[in-house]
């Protein structure tokens, strides 16, 4: 864990708390649009008085213990440097059983399965939410319900085009406007409270308990849409890292949950005086002429929580790419002040196709239900997981306490995970197909990298008795300093030996340099390098970065120019041997993943790019691999 950090002023925590509420909660906080109607609309639970209060009483429990007392009192602790998310969790599970290899590799694989099926709920998120937004307009304006799906179309195209151009001004308002769904979220619910006062009773837990007691089948199979009311749980721990644990915990019990709570209960309350509501309680809450700026204020609510899903889609490519799990890809940065201001074109025009697609297969917000739940249940559960091997082994608390700290929550997640998996068929396997379709292109990179890197080392030669080799007839040196990018430290670069056998020269001093991504998020410019002298102005040099650096070559070896390292501007060349992968029959992978793996090879972003390097003195030399 991170040593703690400096209290922050209050000016701080409260801008910070503000901003946690447009990014962490923009999601969880537009589940009221479609999470209770959901409970009821396939006919399993009827809109009687017990039941009403059975089902607040489900959700408000459910809210207690996954929100508050799962992620914001135990998950936030878990911290990786400051970072959260499952790519930080994975790092700080796997490194804490780094001496056990086979639960290693068990965890790694769990992990990869958790951040592929991430997508999945990447594309059903935007869409349920705003479809649900708009769909509003069947409430206030009947006669243009025919342009529900149009309208909905055309906010998310928007919403994919503006990303290129950065978020950071837009941003601001985000918080702003959250806050005042918030606040509207209480006044809608309140006045039915006051209404109906006796809707309160759900708060007590005997209700939840009489209700699956009486109906447990039914019960067990409304839990598939009760769980929709905690779908932005993960994101309070994936932005831990932005804002902290204070104020997310802050804006948590200060506004959310209270907002969130009041709105069920007036719903419920609304159903008691009227089951026909149903069609659509939280709009039917609203006065009529309220309606319409309401589904304006939701659509702009939906977006901001669609927003800040893309965000975290890129967020985590990112890291995924630095980790070794994904190819390089091109990433843009659009803000010179913030580095977490990213672009990814591939993954934000992959997300827009599935999820126009989504909306057109299934074109309305309850459909979309039954295929929202079993990713969120799925990555819950192995978040739960991993928690247990963290505070076990990483934090070395005694067994029982782990088993109990974990266990109750694992049988909860587990519970809810079972209950979506009655939705596979009507539109669960939706986010299953994309998740596993990732899960197979994370997996094969992975394992294709590492057949590489073997027969790579199979063929290479050990650097330093090349050097020796070579300098028992020096060849020409001519002046300047040549950078050679090496996978694998202590290996002769193919460049080099290229580079001999055809131009028969060498530079007047020799970088050979790897470069390595930790299992941490962050790396600072203390440790970012480490040196090596080989002799003969030759030099093997390793830089260390987190998988949340950018990685920047020429910047970081600036740092041994007070090692007496030259590396002048226009007199540094860069090497880099670019491998062309052969698949072939019989070896490594099944032939089709070979083959897999090869065309993403081909197409990944060039190395230059990904490190930063200068264009204009960057040389590729190619070799084939076959593996």
């Amino acid at each position: 864990m991170a040593p703690p950090a400096e209290k922050p002023a209050p000016g701080v925590v409260a801008a910070l708390t503000l901003g946690a509420l447009g990014v962490v909660y923009g999601d969880i906080g537009t589940s009221p649009l479609y999470a209770l109607k959901e409970v009821f609309h396939g006919g399993h639970v009827a809109v009687t008085r017990e039941n009403v209060l059975g089902v607040l009483s489900l959700i408000f429990w459910t809210i207690t213990v996954i929100v508050s007392l799962k992620y914001v009192l135990l998950i936030l602790r878990a911290d990786n440097n400051g970072e959260g998310g499952l790519i930080a969790m994975l790092a700080l599970a796997t490194t804490a059983v780094k001496d056990r290899p086979p639960l290693r590799r068990a965890l790694m694989v769990v992990g990869l399965f958790g951040t592929a099926v991430f997508y999945g709920d990447g594309v059903i998120t935007p869409a349920i939410s705003v479809l649900s937004a708009i769909e509003g307009l069947r409430v206030a304006a009947p006669a243009l319900e025919h342009w529900v799906i149009p309208l909905t179309l055309i906010v998310l195209t928007l919403l994919f085009a503006v990303q290129r151009y950065g978020t950071g001004g837009i941003g601001k308002t985000f918080g702003p406007i959250t806050l005042v769904w918030f606040i509207a979220l209480v006044a809608l619910g309140l006045p039915h409270i006051v209404a109906q006062p006796s809707v309160l009773a759900a708060l007590n837990p005997m209700h939840a308990i009489e209700f699956a007691v009486s109906y447990p089948l039914v019960t067990f199979i409304a839990l598939g849409a009760v769980v929709l009311v905690v779908t932005g749980g993960e994101a309070l721990y994936a932005d831990l890292g932005h804002f902290g644990k204070l104020p997310i915990r802050i804006a948590w019990y200060g506004l959310v949950m209270p907002a969130l709570v009041i709105n069920y209960f007036g719903q419920g309350a609304m159903l008691l005086g009227d089951a026909q509501a149903i069609e659509n309680p939280f709009y039917l809450m609203a006065p009529r002429w309220a309606q319409l700026p309401l589904v304006a204020l939701a659509t702009a609510a939906t977006v901001i929580a669609s927003q800040a899903l893309i965000t975290a889609a890129f967020s985590v490519t990112k890291q995924a790419i630095q980790l070794g799990l994904l190819p390089r890809m091109n990433i843009l940065h659009t803000s010179v002040r913030d580095t977490g201001q990213i672009y990814v074109p591939f993954v934000n025009w992959s997300l827009f196709v599935f999820i126009v697609l989504a909306v057109m297969l299934f074109k309305s917000s309850s459909n979309l239900a039954a295929a929202y739940g079993i990713a969120v249940t799925l990555d819950m559960s192995i978040t739960t997981v991993m928690t247990f091997f963290v505070i076990r082994y990483g934090w070395r608390y005694p067994l029982a306490l782990c088993v109990a700290a974990t266990g109750f929550f694992f049988v909860v997640d587990i519970t809810f995970f079972l209950s979506n998996m009655l939705k596979l068929a009507s539109g669960g396997w939706f986010p299953l197909l994309i998740g596993g379709g990732m899960f197979t292109l994370m997996l094969t990179w992975k394992q294709g990298r590492k057949l590489v890197s073997d027969r790579l080392h199979d063929d290479a030669i050990e650097l330093k008795g090349f050097l020796d080799a070579v300098f028992v007839s020096p060849p020409t040196r001519v002046p300047g300093t040549a950078v050679f990018l090496v996978a694998e430290s202590g290996l002769t670069p193919n460049a080099l030996m290229h580079n001999l056998k055809h131009n028969k020269v060498l530079h007047e001093h020799n970088l050979f340099v790897t470069v390595k991504h930790h299992e941490v998020p962050w790396i600072g410019f203390d440790r970012r390098v480490s040196l090596e002298a080989l002799g003969h102005d030759c030099w093997q040099v390793t830089l260390n970065f987190g998988f949340k650096n950018d990685p920047d070559v020429p910047e970081a070896l600036q740092l041994l120019a007070d090692r007496g390292i030259p590396l002048p501007d226009m007199d540094t060349s860069y090497f880099l041997s670019r491998d062309i992968v052969m698949p072939s029959l019989g070896k490594g992978m099944a032939l089709w993943r070979e083959k897999l793996f090869a065309s993403m090879h081909r197409n990944a972003a060039a190395a230059a790019d990904f490190l930063n390097l200068p264009n204009n003195r960057v040389v590729e030399l190619g070799a084939k691999v076959e593996i």
